[in-house]
């Protein structure tokens, strides 16, 4: 029988090897089969092993924060570093402003995160830039020139990586897109009470599963607020190693004074227009206090979606909470202010926030409001009201 297997195949290969063409089309064919099995592998490749294999392919990257960034980017931004050390890459983690809240200060502090701030697109360590917790780049000079080599994001918006997208803006945190790419890969996280060396395989290590976990916390309000099936079953990936003492130390640091002022001039100040409020804190030092005092507002009985009003150098600054399904935050302060050509605004449908900035006169001698602060509240009403 294995005689006349030979002998057909020698007889069928001779007649192949007699036709050119028939030489070509069967070369052309295999080498179509080998293609499409190599695009079959890459499309069934996760997206945690997919990034994983795109920062293999480089030398240096430079993970860009937004700017003044907050707890859930910076947990993406170590996460990402953690994963392009574990294939030998070298990552940056680069931010433009000021880490300023008082919960962004602890996580920074407590979890030893190294950041770099920039100014200047000339200041990015790497051609290679990964946007983390934002799709297009911004706040420093030269920002709009900015091709990002990838983006991992939640925020609606239209920005995109030149090699590489991810953005769901289904999930509560971007932390937890990162967190599903370590369990992609098949990663451990490590036990806070254990060593490293006692973990086999892929790991996470118990400072990025911590971060990664408060990430999710902070953006979601402890998993109440916007939270989604995948960020609840990536907390629970990450629990096993995250450090307890560490996360308390993160999530309740000492509150200013101001913050508590400006939480105070909230509530003694809002104005309730059925379940509506809006409160005008005036001049703050530190405009953190004003999503902190949006965060107080919404809580109150009989309040189910706020806009909290602060000024800071001639620029107003919004912040909104929803917890009304009649109420998209996001696009309710956008449509407050979509007219005025100084300001900006959006976000997601519990939470959002915006800027206005000041009017210069013709003669460029002073600064003075786009918009008056009876007009504002006017129009912040009848946005939520859904008439904007």
């Amino acid at each position: 029988m294995a005689q006349v297997s030979t002998r057909a195949f020698q007889e069928s290969w001779d007649a192949v090897s007699a036709n050119p063409r028939l030489v070509v089309a069967v070369a052309g064919g295999a080498l179509a089969l080998v293609a499409a099995l190599a695009l079959y592998r890459r499309l069934r490749r996760s997206p945690g092993e997919r990034f994983r294999g795109l920062l293999a392919g480089r030398d240096s990257v430079s993970v860009l924060l937004h700017p003044n960034p907050d707890a859930d980017a910076m947990a993406t931004g170590i996460a990402v570093a953690e994963l392009a050390d574990s294939v030998d890459t070298e990552a940056t983690i680069q931010y433009p402003g000021q880490v300023r809240r008082q919960e962004n200060r602890a996580f920074r502090t407590v979890l030893d995160v190294e950041l770099d701030p920039i100014d200047h697109v000339s200041d990015l360590s790497s051609e290679a830039v990964i946007l983390v917790d934002h799709n297009v780049a911004r706040g420093f000079a030269g920002a709009d020139g900015v091709l990002p080599f990838a983006v991992v994001d939640h925020h609606p918006g239209e920005g995109s990586g030149e090699a590489y997208t991810d953005v769901r803006t289904d999930y509560g945190a971007s932390a937890s897109i990162l967190a599903e790419y370590f369990r992609d890969t098949g990663a451990t996280p490590i036990p806070p009470d254990a060593h490293e060396t006692e973990v086999t395989g892929a790991s996470l290590s118990t400072r990025t599963a911590t971060g990664l976990l408060y990430g999710i916390l902070s953006d979601t309000n402890r998993l109440t607020r916007g939270a989604s099936a995948a960020d609840f079953s990536a907390a629970a990936y990450l629990q096993p190693g995250v450090d307890e003492d560490k996360l308390e130390r993160i999530a309740d640091p000492a509150v200013s004074t101001e913050a508590l002022d400006v939480k105070a001039r909230a509530i003694a100040g809002r104005e309730v227009r059925g379940s509506f409020a809006v409160s005008d804190v005036g001049r703050v030092s530190n405009v953190d206090a004003i999503p902190q005092a949006a965060d107080e507002l919404v809580g109150l009985e009989g309040v189910t979606a706020v806009v909290v009003v602060g000024e800071k150098d001639g620029t107003i600054h919004l912040s909104g909470r929803s917890r009304d399904d009649r109420v998209h935050m996001g696009r309710a302060l956008e449509g407050a202010v979509s007219d005025v050509s100084s300001a900006s605004a959006g976000g997601h449908a519990r939470m959002g926030g915006g800027q206005i900035g000041p009017q210069v006169t013709a003669d460029g001698s002073e600064e003075v409001p786009v918009l008056g602060r009876e007009e504002l509240l006017d129009r912040l009403f009848d946005a939520m009201d859904g008439e904007r």
